[in-house]
């Protein structure tokens, strides 16, 4: 028998007890869980001093910065969108279905989440750039794509739709198909099935795919920089314009980027308790 196994069945024989030697063993996992919390706080926490209320309130009502927030929020919104509508069934297709490269296609999906976003940039500039791949077809239609804001969303959803489709499809896989099998002796059919019955199921972490690809979208600079340019009430997304303002208006930088912040915290705390709303009602 392994340690392992010695370990399990011995502690599941003896006696709960806190030993001397127990504390030694958690001091350590205290220290490293307050150094890293401290690596964590310590920037907000200096970013919303240097702030302040006043200075948080008054550059945001500036039109450049109103106009970035409220063009990041519309294509953080599309992007979501995008990825729900292709991203659903390719996450069912490859949690329910064997077929020849699905490891290939597992893989090309997860892939630009650890691409460098200025790789991802790069990549679709020559993929629909005015000399890329589809650059002269989309030029003889009288379409141009690079440098607009339909740019920005083709930039998001490159980055982080495949977030969603690894939430939705650890959701479908994580779904008893016992139970769909027993709706299908209902007579139910297999499209009311996965509406009534797996969708449901899936829910959680469909929800929580679809906020956590809202927030990377809202984040995102890489890739758009390269692919949708910096062009104010055009492409230039918050974080782009914090870049901008950075560089001549610190504190317009500091206020916008205290901004992102509380919108950040706000999508987790929307996404813990959607989460647990979604895991109540099935």
């Amino acid at each position: 028998m392994g340690l392992l196994e010695r370990v399990i069945q011995q502690g599941a024989e003896a006696p709960s007890r806190i030993t001397h030697h127990a504390l030694l063993t958690r001091l350590p996992l205290i220290l490293g869980a307050m150094l890293f919390t401290l690596f964590v706080a310590l920037p907000l926490v200096a970013l919303f001093t240097r702030t302040g209320l006043v200075g948080l309130v008054v550059p945001l009502t500036r039109p450049v910065a109103q106009v970035a927030l409220r063009l990041s929020l519309l294509t953080a919104t599309a992007t979501t969108a995008l990825a729900v509508l292709a991203g659903t069934p390719l996450a069912y297709l490859l949690a329910r279905y064997q077929f020849r490269g699905r490891a290939a296609l597992d893989t090309l999906v997860d892939l630009p989440v650890v691409l460098p976003p200025a790789v991802a940039g790069v990549a679709l500039l020559m993929a629909f750039g005015r000399r890329g791949l589809l650059g002269g077809l989309l030029a003889e239609w009288g379409l141009e794509v690079p440098f607009t804001s339909v740019a920005v969303i083709m930039a998001q959803t490159f980055v982080a739709a495949p977030l969603y489709v690894r939430a939705a499809r650890a959701g479908f896989g994580g779904v008893d198909q016992r139970l769909e099998q027993v709706s299908a002796t209902l007579g139910v059919s297999g499209w009311a099935t996965f509406w009534r019955v797996t969708l449901p199921l899936a829910r959680p972490a469909l929800l929580g795919g679809a906020i956590m690809t809202w927030a990377r979208a809202l984040g995102e600079f890489g890739a758009t920089i390269l692919f949708a340019g910096n062009f104010a009430g055009r492409t230039q997304t918050m974080p782009l314009a914090i870049y901008s303002a950075l560089q001549s208006d610190l504190e317009a930088a500091l206020a916008m980027s205290a901004a992102l912040v509380l919108v950040s915290f706000a999508v987790l705390l929307a996404f813990r308790a959607a989460t647990r709303r979604a895991v109540g009602d099935v």
